[in-house]
């Protein structure tokens, strides 16, 4: 198993926004490793790390993509439960973790971004929680993907966990967002696996919509500074 535990211990200082904080930008750690005697999981999963990138005035929309690809930093790969057990300890657990962070866990071959091929149909769903609801919420959701609970087949593409000042976001991307049936069965699948508390909101969100609202967004934002 290759995997780069130290990435989650940079980028602890706020106020940097220099990507070499985090090291190396690897964006493959070559084939997974399947020890003898370990219980293999269905797919192999990569886990990814990122800063959210700060807007910088007369940025175009590419570029806000092209920087958020540059951010992210891939910190492990698993293809056994023993694994991933390995991995998971080594990590700053989430309540540590700055704001402004995301943490990606997604099934290799498929990066964690809207033009990916496999997330470029699909959408999210998203469920805001408060940051003490956070924590056990997140490892109960990658469990659940691991462990295929979701009964979705190779539909679920990955999880998603975004820290933040008020509340954590967690995101479950889907690979088709018009397939409605799917979509209905994974919200359920969130409800019951989860115990999402009444107090959290939850709303499914289509990629390509999002992608258009950034965009408009970002001209707006250009010419309103123009």
């Amino acid at each position: 198993m290759s995997n780069k535990y130290e990435t989650l211990k940079y980028h602890h200082d706020d106020n940097s926004d220099n990507e070499d904080d985090i090291g190396p930008n690897i964006t493959d750690l070559g084939p997974v490793d399947y020890p003898q005697g370990e219980h293999k999981l269905q797919h192999a999963y990569c886990l990814w790390f990122s800063k959210r990138p700060s807007q910088i005035q007369g940025t175009t929309f590419d570029q806000c993509l092209q920087n958020y690809g540059r951010a992210l930093r891939l910190v492990g790969q698993v293809g056994t439960v023993e694994q991933w057990w390995a991995l998971y300890s080594h990590l700053f657990r989430l309540n540590d973790i700055p704001t402004h962070r995301d943490l990606h866990l997604f099934k290799k071959g498929i990066r964690p971004m809207w033009e990916d091929p496999a997330n470029k149909k699909g959408g999210k769903w998203v469920i805001r929680l408060k940051k003490e609801q956070a924590a056990r919420a997140w490892e109960n959701l990658c469990m659940a993907m691991l462990g295929e609970q979701f009964m979705a087949g190779n539909e679920i593409c990955g999880v998603v966990v975004s820290t933040r000042y008020q509340e954590y976001i967690l995101s479950v991307w889907n690979r088709n967002s018009a397939d409605q049936p799917m979509i209905a069965r994974i919200r359920d699948a969130l409800k019951r696996l989860l115990n999402i508390p009444p107090s959290a909101t939850m709303e499914y969100k289509i990629h390509s919509d999002c992608l258009k609202y950034e965009a408009a967004k970002q001209i707006q934002s250009t010419v309103l500074k123009s």
